[in-house]
């Protein structure tokens, strides 16, 4: 399966229910007024795009109609089409030009971060990235086996301590053996107590102060993990986590079990945190760098669907 298909497959339960619906009700207009914005904003709404971010894509969508002259309610189905990618474009891209960088992997347990970690370490490998995992969620029963399952199934070094060791000297050690080693990328996992315990905090500075002391240079990305399915909820998680840890991107786990996709857009036009990796499946290879482009024409093509 290509790339977009499985996008496409991955978005098909967020499609029926949120294009679907927009696609059912603009065939119920015969011209383009204020209702028909009403409509469309309440079905957005419904679809996980929240409020403010579902009031900003139709006042976007009335200054393209206003602009284009367009009069038939059929066309509004592509100019919500390009004025949801324009709002997703920007800072998908993982910055990481230099050797090593640092991506340190957050979130709450539950959501799929270990899973994600090694997925990512697989991609990188796949692209001839020399990887080494910091096993730096310490306090998780299983946590540090799991990501040693993930090392060996995609070939990268694994550094490791006991239990309830200090998850910041994990980091150290880490970052010792890839300037050793002449690695391309430190990825850390990291503990993912709820986000509302000021020691879990505490520990992500700790780990934070220590990357910035031993490589000052580096280029670092802070990637949240987020669960699809939990909706709005996981907007929610990640106002408290940018407001603790300065995020710098978005992991959404399982869109493919959802139709909650729509959070993506109240992600990135409510909170300015672009979504860096979309998982749209259990295999190896299901997760995927986000294109906002492709994203946006896999949510709308209903084409082939089963009606």
């Amino acid at each position: 399966m290509g790339l977009f298909s499985k996008i496409k497959e991955g978005l098909k339960k967020t499609r029926d229910s949120v294009i679907g619906q927009i696609d059912s009700m603009l065939k119920s207009f015969t011209k383009i007024d204020e209702e028909l914005f009403e409509e469309l904003e309440e079905l957005l709404v419904m679809g996980d795009v929240g409020v403010t971010t579902a009031q900003d894509i139709c006042s976007r969508l009335r200054k393209r109609v206003k602009e284009t002259g367009t009069t038939d309610p059929a066309e509004i189905h592509e100019l919500l089409e390009e004025v949801i990618s324009g709002m997703l474009r920007g800072g998908q891209e993982l910055n990481m030009s230099t050797k090593p960088s640092v991506i340190l992997v957050i979130g709450v347990n539950g959501v799929g971060k270990t899973t994600t970690i090694g997925k990512m370490a697989n991609r990188f490998r796949n692209d001839g990235k020399k990887v080494v995992l910091a096993a730096a969620d310490t306090f998780r029963a299983a946590a540090i086996e799991q990501l040693e399952i993930w090392a060996q199934r995609s070939g990268c070094d694994i550094i490791k301590q006991n239990e309830g060791s200090d998850p910041a000297a994990v980091v150290f050690d880490a970052i010792s053996a890839a300037k050793a080693r002449g690695a391309d990328v430190i990825i850390a996992d990291t503990a993912g107590r709820l986000h509302n315990k000021k020691h879990l905090m505490d520990e992500l500075a700790k780990i934070n102060r220590i990357i910035d002391r031993e490589l000052p240079d580096a280029d670092k990305e802070v990637l949240l993990v987020l669960d699809a399915t939990t909706g709005q909820n996981a907007v929610s998680q990640v106002e408290h986590f940018k407001e603790a840890t300065g995020i710098t991107g978005i992991v959404l786990t399982k869109l493919d079990g959802t139709a909650k996709g729509g959070i993506v857009l109240a992600i990135k036009n409510s909170l300015d945190v672009p979504v860096k990796f979309i998982g749209v499946g259990e295999q190896i290879d299901d997760l995927q760098p986000f294109d906002p482009d492709a994203f946006t024409k896999a949510l709308f093509d209903v084409s082939e669907d089963k009606r």
